[in-house]
């Protein structure tokens, strides 16, 4: 699927991905709908809880080294994103990269800008922002109050790049434009295709693009074993860095809800190949990403020695965490494609998933030859309980109570807390990349194992915890998608 630059935005993931934020089924039903693209992203009549593409696009714009955000946003937009300094000096510290101190800072949009504009407090927040950190770039956010306004964000960034000599980039991000959040993540990614990267002035043959979140860069150690560096991106990234996503042998992505889009791009206007394979969780997963990789950066003679030593040298703590867990059963909450990720990992310990919630769901990719969930079914075999659900605790609670696992695993920590008002032992995934690659998986089956012998805990938890639930939607309603099907409470 084409990327088009030329437009100050990319098409939101409704269209472009027909994306969809509800689903009760299995995965085969999801994925047979899916490729016919017979499901449509509708809304609810009650929601509990959900997140905006602004702060994920910020998200990404806010850790790159050197930079700097304005959000051209109310303070109550800004307020949720503006802990991630902190979050970017910690990473930075824990991965012996040095100091990280970046600036995000917002315009306030008050009542009087939705009047009469708000695009010169925009250039005004530029200049300060330029004076008081003289960052190597800066990228302007937007929101639903700009959009409403109708400031010509676009404008006046090119306007102070010009005058200021700097690199300003425009994200379109505002919140209404798009149901999904993760559009977010593309409009970043858009902004720095546009206009950041360069064309290349060398290929570096044993460079590997790894586009992720900001956690532990578990990749490295893995790649160095077929003598490749990695450009861990865009968390922690230099501008530098960025202007050279073009030089590398090829690109690859912690799951294609995040950056498949950049990676498909980079192919599409570069020639840098993207790495069409699972993300490397679970055992047969990461062979295939290996030797992908590999074949992309002509090291197809060291692979197949890398993989069987690997093998081998897991071969013993595998075999005991699966007769630990054996008979045992796993309900697993994270984004869209990063729930066939650790689902394709439970598998290899023997786990039973008995059950799924994606909180998207993209029934297209922006690579056709990439299908994760396609290739988890393969992999693992059929899941009956397979949902989509855009972060409803009212209605994963439901879910999960429905099936009663041994284990909860959750990606986002908000949600972690209602694996512990159910008495179940949960694992919280963060973006630590604890379960990237073989050591990935013995690391993952460990933290299980120590949840479960820990579990009486949890188990305290839940008697002395009340649910902020009626009894009529706990125990009356079967239905957890009542709401979706236009029902009003009875």
């Amino acid at each position: 699927m084409a990327i088009n630059l030329s437009l100050p935005s990319p098409e939101i993931r409704e269209r472009r991905l027909n994306a969809i934020l509800s689903y009760n089924g299995s995965a085969s039903d999801l994925l047979d709908k899916s490729n016919k693209g017979e499901i449509k992203c509708l809304g609810r009549l009650y929601g509990q809880c959900s997140d905006c593409q602004e702060g994920c696009a910020t998200s990404m714009a806010s850790f790159v080294r050197g930079g700097a955000v304005v959000a051209h946003a109310p303070i109550g937009c800004f307020a949720g994103d503006a802990v991630r300094d902190n979050a970017g000096k910690a990473v930075s510290a824990a991965r012996g990269l040095g100091d990280f101190n970046n600036s995000t800072i917002c315009t306030n949009i008050q009542e009087k800008d939705t009047v009469y504009g708000g695009a010169e407090k925009l250039r005004k927040a530029i200049y300060e922002i330029n004076k008081r950190q003289n960052p190597s770039v800066i990228f302007v956010t937007t929101s639903c109050a700009s959009g409403i306004i109708g400031d010509d964000v676009q404008s006046v960034c090119e306007e102070c790049a010009d005058e200021l000599d700097k690199t300003v980039v425009p994200i379109s991000c505002e919140g209404f434009k798009s149901k999904v959040w993760s559009t977010g993540f593309d409009a970043t990614f858009h902004g720095i295709l546009k206009y950041i990267v360069k064309a290349p002035k060398k290929r570096q043959d044993d460079l590997v693009n790894i586009f992720n979140f900001e956690g532990t860069d578990t990749f490295t150690p893995l790649l160095a074993k077929l003598n490749l560096r990695t450009n861990y991106m865009v968390p922690l990234a230099t501008k530098q860095q960025l202007e050279a996503l073009s030089e590398a042998a090829c690109s690859a992505q912690i799951c294609e809800t995040l950056a498949t889009y950049i990676s498909h791009g980079l192919e599409q206007e570069y020639g840098v190949p993207e790495v069409k394979a699972p993300a490397p969780y679970g055992i047969n997963w990461t062979d295939e990403w290996l030797r992908e990789i590999a074949r992309l950066t002509n090291r197809t003679d060291l692979v197949e020695d890398v993989i069987a030593k690997e093998h081998e040298r897991i071969e013993e703590d595998l075999k005991g965490l699966k007769e630990k867990l054996e008979g045992k059963s796993v309900y697993i909450i994270a984004g869209d494609a990063y729930t066939h990720n650790l689902a394709n990992a439970v598998k290899d310990l023997g786990l039973k998933i008995a059950g799924i919630s994606a909180l998207h769901h993209d029934q297209k990719s922006d690579s056709d030859e990439i299908n994760t969930l396609g290739e988890l079914v393969k992999s693992a075999g059929e899941i009956d309980n397979f949902t989509v659900c855009n972060k409803q605790p009212y209605q994963l609670v439901k879910l999960v109570k429905k099936v009663n696992p041994d284990f909860l695993i959750i990606r986002h920590q908000g949600l972690t807390e209602l694996g512990y008002k159910l008495g179940i032992p949960t694992i919280f995934e963060g973006d630590a990349n604890y379960t990237v690659g073989y050591d990935g998986v013995i690391r993952l089956g460990n933290r299980l194992w120590e949840s479960f012998i820990t579990r009486k805990f949890i188990q305290n938890v839940a008697e002395h915890t009340t649910l902020p639930y009626t009894d009529w939607w706990l125990n009356e309603q079967d239905d957890p998608f009542y709401y979706e099907k236009g029902n009003k409470k009875a």
